[in-house]
């Protein structure tokens, strides 16, 4: 399935649980493998009132917290499975709970949880919470916000994504010593209050052509920094996502497709 582009396999748990890290990166393989950011794995409901617990393995085969355009996914899935599309559904994470609808349009919105400034929430080392902080890397200091939506961002704000030093900044960033935990990288270009353009390096997978939680950070740190309205188009390389935010407390929503590619088995 994909997201505009950012792509998974999904899959139901097997009997032994979790595939080990050496076969998630044979099947992420482009060439040799399937080909994925992320693998999806979906389980029986672990907390009253959810309706599937899933998990999230990147392409090193390193599992992590959320995924929002995989949330999308998913939600398409097993709403279909419950007879739920369209309809509302609860799915649970290691990140926490999400809510989602699978809409008559058909596009997906995830509700991503309330975004989380605290340093201590991503992790990320910092003496407190501010909205910029400066971060040395590679013999210069660049300004970043820093934001949990379930996972880590850090995000840059530049004058364009065209321009955007992605391939350089972005691994340097992640497995900077502040994040001990690694991070994903945003860099957005604010075009007007309701409209961004974003490029996201991913932790463990590098740049993708969408983010969900990358768009949703980015929106947040916009916010935060009194730039952006409550709903903004972020406009990523491989299309468009929707972001709804009222303010502090509120959860972040994320709207978009979300698409099967094909189906099929594989051995392992």
């Amino acid at each position: 399935m994909h997201g505009l582009g950012n792509d998974f396999i999904v899959f139901d748990a097997p009997p032994g649980g979790a595939p080990p890290a050496e076969t998630l990166r044979r099947l992420a393989d482009r060439h040799t493998g399937i080909g994925f950011d992320q693998a999806l794995m979906l389980e029986a409901p672990r907390r009253n009132g959810s309706d599937v617990y899933y998990r999230i393995f990147n392409a090193d085969g390193e599992e992590v917290e959320q995924c929002g355009n995989g949330a999308r996914c998913i939600a398409r899935v097993v709403a279909g499975r419950l007879g739920r599309a369209p309809g509302e559904l609860v799915m649970d994470s290691p990140g926490g709970l999400v809510r989602a609808r699978v809409r008559e349009d058909g596009l997906v919105s995830v509700a991503m949880g309330v975004p989380n400034f605290d340093p201590a929430s991503l992790p990320f080392d910092a003496s407190g919470e501010a909205s910029v902080y400066p971060l040395s890397v590679g013999g210069s200091t660049v300004e970043i916000g820093a934001v949990s939506i379930g996972n880590p961002h850090a995000v840059i704000r530049v004058p364009s994504v065209d321009e955007a030093p992605v391939d350089r900044l972005g691994p340097a960033i992640e497995r900077h010593p502040r994040f001990p935990k690694r991070t994903n990288v945003g860099f957005m270009e604010v075009v007007s209050r309701d409209h961004i353009r974003l490029r996201v390096h991913e932790r463990g997978t590098g740049e993708t052509r969408a983010c969900g939680t990358g768009a949703c950070g980015a929106v947040a740190v916009g916010r935060k920094h009194g730039l952006l309205d409550a709903e903004v188009d972020v406009d990523l390389p491989g299309g468009r996502l929707i972001v709804e935010w009222n303010g502090p407390g509120e959860p972040i929503w994320l709207t978009g497709p979300a698409e099967t590619a094909f189906e099929g088995k594989v051995e392992t």
